[in-house]
């Protein structure tokens, strides 16, 4: 069985991302984990953590239930907001063969912006595929 590690916040029920894991779904028995981590909302004035918590918890259930739908074998939780450091804690307890990166596209993407692709790839030496969702389609 492979093991995917699916790292989305904002895309994490997007279609590109759905139609990657049903790809992945159709070559083979595989299990997801999905990570959600819980960035802080740019898009307030003021935040908290609580807040940031609470809004990953809420598009890791949507998720996770979209992924249930699809017939996916997934799990999942809500990480540290440093997306590295989530991954990081992700791997503690989790074999992957590979790790999904859903985001926005470039110009858009603060985890593009930050090369988090390749930061991934360097720290834990682990294939990356970046799925890009248009902002307009969320």
């Amino acid at each position: 069985m492979r093991n995917h590690l699916v790292v989305a916040n904002q895309t994490a029920c997007s279609a590109p991302l759905m139609a990657e894991v049903r790809q992945r779904i159709a070559a083979g028995p595989a299990h997801f984990h999905l990570v959600v981590p819980s960035t802080p909302v740019r898009h307030l004035l003021t935040w908290t953590e609580g807040e940031s918590r609470a809004l990953a918890t809420e598009r890791l259930e949507k998720s996770l239930a979209a992924l249930h739908e699809l017939g996916a074998l997934a799990t999942g939780e809500v990480g540290d907001a440093s997306p590295l450091a989530a991954i990081g804690d992700a791997l503690l307890r989790h074999h992957v063969d590979e790790i999904l990166l859903s985001t926005f596209p470039p110009g858009v993407s603060r985890w593009l912006r930050q090369d988090l692709p390749h930061r991934i790839e360097r720290s834990y030496h682990l294939p990356v595929a970046v799925i890009i969702t248009d902002p307009a389609t969320i």
